[in-house]
């Protein structure tokens, strides 16, 4: 792990970074009408946008960063000497995106030795951002041409952990809720104006499930929702992002009731 001294730079960086793909992407969501759109392999949605919004980041962390590895959903991964990686999902939501829906975000993490250390997501059409270093908490700010405002730490739900039928849930995406329909029936699910995750960062949401998912959907969020006092579980039990479908919590003691529900329906 980069030591303490290190550490403000990077996220520094990384914000400098989001703050420039969001630009990026805004600049494609304002001229949607004319933006292609393709199928990958997998049947989910990418467009141009998705592409620019990378290689945006991209320019930003390895002008900075040479010597550093980067992931991204869109180009795959350039190696690197330090066993650092940035890790970058430069439109999550595209589906979302391309309907003109505002909930679209830039995710940027760092993973340095295995540990991600810095964890950024920002919300461009809403104006909003958030992000997490570990030891120091999660926040939450405007942004405002090119500049980061207002900037708050955030908490998860204070207070004794509810009944299941009494938790706030929110589910992303609406596609492939089936294998969770135990969960769902016994909470009480929410409609989500940004990602469930932020909200159970925030006290909005008690639980967040993601029904699916790659590294770099889970990097940023993941460490968001922990340094602000949640936890971060994939259904397979593991504690680190990873592929698969995942929990957000505002406890342990949440993630492990809920997880229960899932595997002893």
């Amino acid at each position: 792990m980069a030591d303490d001294f290190d550490r403000p730079d990077d996220l520094k960086l990384a914000q400098e970074a989001a703050l420039a793909g969001a630009a990026e992407g805004l600049r494609h969501f304002a001229a949607l009408a004319g933006l292609p759109r393709e199928l990958k392999k997998d049947g989910t949605v990418v467009t141009a946008a998705d592409r620019a919004v990378e290689d945006r980041i991209r320019e930003v962390l390895t002008g900075a960063r040479p010597g550093d590895a980067i992931l991204g959903e869109e180009h795959g991964e350039t190696s690197g000497e330090a066993g650092r990686r940035w890790i970058i999902d430069p439109i999550d939501g595209t589906h979302l995106f391309v309907e003109g829906d505002n909930r679209w975000l830039v995710l940027i993490a760092l993973e340095d030795r295995g540990e991600i250390t810095v964890g950024v997501a920002a919300v461009p059409a809403q104006g909003r951002i958030w992000w997490a270093i570990r030891g120091g908490g999660a926040w939450e700010a405007q942004m405002l041409d090119g500049r980061i405002l207002d900037e708050q730490r955030i908490h998860v739900a204070p207070g004794p952990t509810p009944a299941l039928a009494e938790t706030r849930l929110g589910v992303v995406p609406h596609w492939g809720r089936e294998p969770f329909a135990a969960l769902i029936d016994a909470t009480d699910e929410r409609p989500w104006p940004v990602q469930p995750s932020l909200m159970v960062a925030r006290g909005d949401l008690d639980l967040a499930l993601q029904t699916g998912g790659q590294i770099w959907d889970f990097a940023a969020t993941s460490l968001i929702v922990t340094e602000a006092g949640g936890s971060y579980r994939g259904l397979d039990g593991r504690t680190r992002p990873g592929p698969g479908a995942s929990l957000y919590s505002r406890n342990a003691e949440l993630a492990g009731v809920a997880l229960k529900a899932v595997t002893n329906p």
